[in-house]
């Protein structure tokens, strides 16, 4: 006999398994359009950002919500990433969240030398000048620096040392490491299930009752193959343990 532990939330609480930082001029028709893509297939609830809806230079109040209630936070780094005051912001708010929160940072160095990122140097300084230059104030610009700095000594991955710079490969790696973050296992789960729908509300059920902001589990107990994994995977808002 097996039993499974799953755990979700309430339903007043949405949580993101992943956030996705980065510059979206660079990489989202590419990797990280391509990466967001495998990480919904594996399952991963993950929050990507509509460049085109940014307004101003100062992070949304659903921005910030969305990097506190991820459990990792994913930031590629690309040639024109730092010329972005909101990427910028976001991963200000991704390291205090770290801090505080002791979420996980996974930095990706798409094309550029992690040296570059450490010490603003080449592209990196050149769009922190470009900033100063915009009066964004000699406080806000030691704070980018600082995070930039720490994010890049942080263990990450870098495009040309993993895989010989093949992309799909490098993203298969990304993936696994995450899945081993957000406690789950890539399953394959027939597209179109028969007879689990009432068996998904029913877990539902279980996890809302009584719940109010709080993460609950449920053990749920028999015998291998009968599809109790299976039936975690149905709900976007559980995942197994």
């Amino acid at each position: 006999m097996d039993t499974l532990f799953i755990q979700g939330e309430s339903s007043k609480t949405q949580w993101n398994h992943v956030f996705l930082s980065f510059r979206g001029v660079d990489t989202r028709k590419t990797f990280t359009g391509h990466l967001y893509s495998r990480l919904c297939q594996v399952g991963i609830n993950t929050f990507i950002d509509d460049e085109e809806l940014r307004k101003g230079d100062v992070i949304s109040t659903k921005l910030e919500k969305a990097i506190e209630e991820s459990r990792v936070s994913i930031v590629v780094f690309s040639k024109n990433y730092a010329s972005s005051s909101w990427c910028l912001e976001e991963l200000v708010k991704i390291l205090e969240c770290r801090e505080k929160l002791k979420q996980v940072v996974l930095p990706i160095f798409y094309d550029v030398d992690p040296s570059k990122v450490r010490r603003q140097t080449d592209c990196f300084g050149e769009a922190l000048a470009r900033h100063k230059q915009q009066s964004f104030g000699a406080q806000r610009m030691d704070k980018w620096k600082a995070a930039l700095t720490e994010a890049a000594n942080l263990s990450g991955w870098d495009l040309q040392n993993v895989a010989n710079g093949h992309e799909s490969k490098f993203i298969e790696s990304i993936i696994k490491q995450v899945l081993q973050e957000v406690n789950q296992t890539p399953l394959d789960v027939a597209w179109h299930p028969v007879g689990v729908d009432s068996r998904v509300e029913d877990i539902e059920l279980l996890l809302q009752s009584g719940c109010e902001d709080e993460v609950r589990m449920v053990g749920i107990y028999g015998t291998g193959g009968i599809g109790k994994t299976t039936l975690a995977n149905l709900q976007p808002s559980i995942s197994t343990l």
